[in-house]
């Protein structure tokens, strides 16, 4: 039953296209098209960590390879197809640039990988527009994988799940790195003062 919801879900929001809204949701989920965000969001958190950068890189590149690897573990794992992929769908998914994807999409990695940089930015910078803005923008990349053809609802709710959980998990491990290293730092200033 859920999973007739979700197929039914997914027919309702990707059969609602133009050509128009065909090159936004293209662009819109291009990797390369959030290049300059993500350099934006390095350059704030540069300016307001400064010393602290090298760690958060560290973090970044950790919360980055858990949302991608878990995502693609559980594609392996569950092997549901894609929507394009699916042959009780074909002729009905509006795929565009007839790019499918691999044959699994459960989860959507783009969802998952986007609420992971949503979360974790948001958690670091902890500015309200910003926060509202992030979050807007992940939950436009997982409705354009919809649009696209290539993933069910299901498979991007899931995936912002596992983005969400994993950027709240790796901002968890950064305040546990930031009170150790403030607790040694401390330790060390309190020698120097004796």
């Amino acid at each position: 039953m859920l999973e007739r919801l979700d197929q039914q879900l997914f027919l309702f929001i990707n059969s609602h296209n133009s050509p128009f809204w065909d090159q936004v949701m293209y662009i819109i989920s291009g990797k390369v098209t959030w290049i300059p965000l993500y350099l934006a969001i390095l350059y704030i958190l540069i300016k307001k960590y400064r010393r602290k950068f090298l760690v958060l890189v560290l973090i970044i590149i950790i919360g980055i390879t858990l949302s991608d690897q878990i995502s693609v573990l559980v594609k392996n794992s569950f092997h549901r197809l894609r929507p394009c992929h699916t042959a009780a769908l074909e002729g009905l998914v509006h795929l565009v640039k007839g790019i499918c994807g691999g044959a699994y999409g459960f989860v959507s990695s783009h969802a998952s990988n986007s609420f992971m940089v949503a979360v974790l930015s948001f958690s670091l910078i902890k500015v309200r527009w910003f926060t509202f803005g992030m979050i807007f923008w992940a939950l436009l990349i997982g409705y354009s994988r919809i649009y696209l053809g290539v993933h069910y609802p299901g498979d991007v709710i899931c995936g912002s799940f596992i983005g969400a959980l994993v950027g709240w998990g790796v901002y968890q491990l950064y305040q546990l790195i930031e009170r150790k290293l403030l607790t040694g730092s401390e330790y060390f200033n309190r020698i120097k003062a004796l």
